[in-house]
């Protein structure tokens, strides 16, 4: 069946299509009982506007993009969710996809947002090349939410990496551990370079030598890091104790421990970063560094709107505070 059209809908309620463009505005120039004959009307033929059309015809668009760089952590389903509560608050619609944590992808999925002439676009942890979102931010007011940058035009949203890595470290070293290995999130994950730096100078500033492995954000990176531990240390050397790169990570990285006969945390003591809800899971129990995922993604959608209604023109750099989270995978040496 054809998609119903406001002309369907007025022919129903019996009033001008012109009125039903009001109705569907949210006009107050409508009478209730008017309004109400239209949104019956509208209900039973199972029409609902075309968002993209009206924001053509209008010139003033609604639509908000949103870009997700990996589906499966839970962390930006978090983030998505702040974004979409304060969009929802603000009368405006988001649309989003993803890249998978491929450049390639990531472009193409960009060009795809920009191609619906949004209003503006929020890009979470990207890996396209500084280029593309610059050029994004000259066509539509852009927000990045977990990745650094200093692109005029572009606002960030971070947390403290530095300060989150010294609190897990903190952590581990007050337990009595004192050989600490960080697996590192690469050199693709602009926001790894804050942890690292501050698990390094944590470590220092506490006399050890601070051990870092390079893995990446996901969970198979975190078993391979542990394997090449392993393969790199005697069980009496290896690390007591590990800050991951973030949950997903470290949920790899616990899998490969207990395959391999060590105990979490009997054996070795294992800290994620993001408090996503993979971490407080029970059979997990995650001690973790707390990202405010939701209150990020608010801030974020918040400060795409201060540009979207023209109400500031220099960019902004928001750094929220982390803080941790004990739960049961660290314990006393």
């Amino acid at each position: 069946m054809a998609r119903p059209t406001m002309e369907d809908v007025a022919a129903r309620a019996g009033v001008s299509r012109a009125l039903v463009s009001l109705v569907m505005r949210g006009s107050p120039k409508v009478s209730a009982i008017r309004r109400q004959a239209v949104l019956t009307a509208a209900d039973e033929l199972g029409y609902s506007p075309h968002v993209m059309a009206r924001s053509l015809a209008s010139r003033t668009s609604t639509v908000l993009g949103v870009m997700v760089s990996d589906l499966r952590n839970a962390f930006f389903a978090d983030v998505v969710e702040g974004l979409d509560a304060a969009a929802q608050a603000a009368g405006f619609d988001l649309i989003l996809n993803t890249g998978g944590r491929n450049p390639a992808r990531e472009s193409a999925a960009l060009r795809s947002l920009l191609s619906f002439r949004p209003a503006g676009i929020v890009l979470l942890s990207p890996v396209v090349p500084t280029a593309a979102i610059e050029a994004a931010g000259l066509q539509c007011p852009t927000v990045l939410v977990s990745r650094t940058s200093r692109v005029a035009g572009v606002d960030t949203v971070n947390d403290d990496g530095e300060v989150g890595s010294r609190l897990a470290v903190d952590h581990l070293v007050g337990l009595g551990h004192r050989r600490i290995a960080h697996l590192d999130g690469g050199p693709a994950v602009s926001t790894a370079a804050a942890r690292r730096r501050g698990f390094q100078a944590a470590m220092r500033e506490h006399g050890l030598e601070p051990i870092v492995v390079r893995s990446e954000h996901t969970d198979t990176a975190g078993e391979k890091a542990v394997r090449e531990l392993l393969t790199t240390y005697d069980r009496a050397e290896l690390p007591t104790g590990l800050v991951a790169g973030n949950d997903f990570n470290a949920v790899g990285a616990i899998s490969a421990l207990e395959e391999n006969g060590l105990r979490v945390p009997g054996d070795v003591s294992v800290v994620g970063y993001d408090n996503t809800s993979l971490a407080s899971l029970r059979h997990i129990s995650l001690t973790t560094v707390d990202q405010p995922r939701t209150e990020m993604g608010r801030l974020a959608l918040e400060t795409l709107l201060e540009r979207v209604r023209g109400e500031r023109v220099k960019s902004v750099r928001h750094l929220l505070q982390p803080s941790l989270v004990v739960r049961s995978t660290t314990a006393s040496r």
